[in-house]
């Protein structure tokens, strides 16, 4: 009998699930935060004439304020210090005053880039300790359960391009931005009371670690868990790249088709959203089959989607496929990054080593979000998104080198 599912948890197997349940839900609704002015910039660039570095800020602002936001969590271990659910459940409460404020107050570019970069900073409050809850109701399937938390992360980072197409906030499927950022602001408010109210720390809650700033460097020294974050930066060379732009990428592809702008907005909300069905899906392979198994044929299949789809450009029914297999495929070996890292670290430190690992993805994000539309303007839609494939490629190549480790076996109960 697993241990999960031992005489001493019975008692508590339909707790789990109601707790995993509710916190998927509140990461759901926090994460529509993040792409919130992102699925807005085209309304944003109409209104205001943005230039092309100031549409790359609307995402780059919230990377580098999580990233700022990580860095102090990881040096402080305020994931593993105190209660994750607190932390979750205040963060998405000021993340969601700071997102609205930029509507409310209305002060253009700059005010709503620096509002972008302190929701970014309060969002590191939100995703890491997401994930250790997580992993306090789940051992032998914790890949299965961060595939399922970051699954609700990938579908509420769609939302916001949900709302955006939806034509009972808009003719023809553009409502005002300032509907949809305060849209954003109340589901986030109603994630924070969620986890507060309905959600408790597993029976795998570790004692609370005591303060150790030099941690955060020493799970970097450690080769295995080095190799699984090597493995996880491959993965986000090529993911918020993807997801900022494929959507801009797909109104490009349809509005030269001339075909409806409404349906274009729907499949970039599709191509997003379809990553939540490869998170669970591989969540619960990678317990079975192996972590770095699953992971390289994710960034496989995710590199040469990256490869291909600029030749589908002018033919948006093939594009629009491709790309719903690129983003199911782009994410799917995500939640299995972290779950590796859980296993192969500290379990007093589960915490701090998810937000350094984090913060360093989201960290190399900056560039290729950054490069893409100038390199549009070089190379054009057909050709740009093959740089993205760099990043699988590395990554494929540190998942194969931690299987070879002795330290692998320690992952999905043996499975590698």
């Amino acid at each position: 009998m697993s241990e999960d599912t031992g005489p001493h948890q019975i008692v508590f197997l339909g707790g789990k699930w109601r707790n995993l349940s509710f916190l998927a839900m509140g990461s759901l609704l926090a994460m529509t935060l993040w792409f919130s002015a992102s699925a807005v910039v085209p309304q944003l660039t109409a209104e205001w004439d943005l230039t092309h570095a100031q549409r790359s800020w609307m995402t780059m602002s919230v990377q580098v304020g999580f990233v700022v936001g990580a860095l102090l969590s990881a040096l402080l271990n305020l994931s593993d210090r105190f209660a994750a659910r607190y932390l979750f459940a205040v963060s998405t409460l000021i993340g969601a005053f700071f997102n609205g404020a930029i509507p409310l107050l209305d002060r253009g570019p700059g005010f709503t880039l620096f509002m972008r970069f302190l929701t970014g900073v309060v969002l590191a409050g939100v995703y890491p300790p997401g994930m250790k809850l997580m992993a306090t109701w789940c051992k032998t399937d914790r890949g299965f359960g961060l595939g399922l938390l970051i699954g609700a992360l990938t579908l509420g980072s769609a939302v916001p391009h949900l709302i955006n197409a939806l034509p009972v906030f808009g003719e023809g499927g553009m409502p005002p931005w300032r509907v949809v950022l305060l849209t954003t602001s109340a589901t986030a408010v109603l994630a924070g009371l969620v986890v507060i109210f309905f959600v408790k720390s597993g029976p795998f809650l570790t004692d609370t670690a005591p303060f150790n700033w030099r941690f955060a460097g020493q799970a970097l020294a450690h080769q295995p868990t080095r190799l699984a974050n090597f493995g996880y930066l491959g993965h986000m060379w090529e993911l918020f790249a993807m997801w900022t732009w494929v959507p801009i990428f797909l109104i490009a592809s349809y509005k030269q088709a001339g075909w409806s702008l409404q349906a274009a907005r729907m499949a970039g909300f599709g191509v997003i959203g379809a990553g939540a069905i490869g998170c669970v899906l591989t969540g619960d392979l990678a317990d079975r089959y192996g972590r770095t198994v699953l992971t390289v044929w994710s960034l496989a299949i995710s590199g040469g989607c990256a490869l291909m789809s600029g030749f589908f450009f002018d033919n948006p029914v093939l594009l629009t496929v491709v790309c719903l297999v690129w983003g199911v495929a782009v994410v799917a070996d995500s939640a299995q990054f972290s779950a590796a890292v859980s296993e192969l670290t500290d379990p007093r430190y589960v915490g701090t080593v998810l937000t350094i690992q984090t913060s360093l993805g989201f960290l190399l994000t900056l560039i290729t979000i950054r490069i893409i539309p100038p390199l549009v303007e070089v190379m054009g839609w057909n050709h740009v998104f093959m740089i993205l494939a760099i990043g699988p490629v590395f990554g494929i190549w540190s998942m194969l080198r931690l299987r070879g480790l002795p330290e692998a076996l320690k992952m999905a109960s043996g499975n590698r």
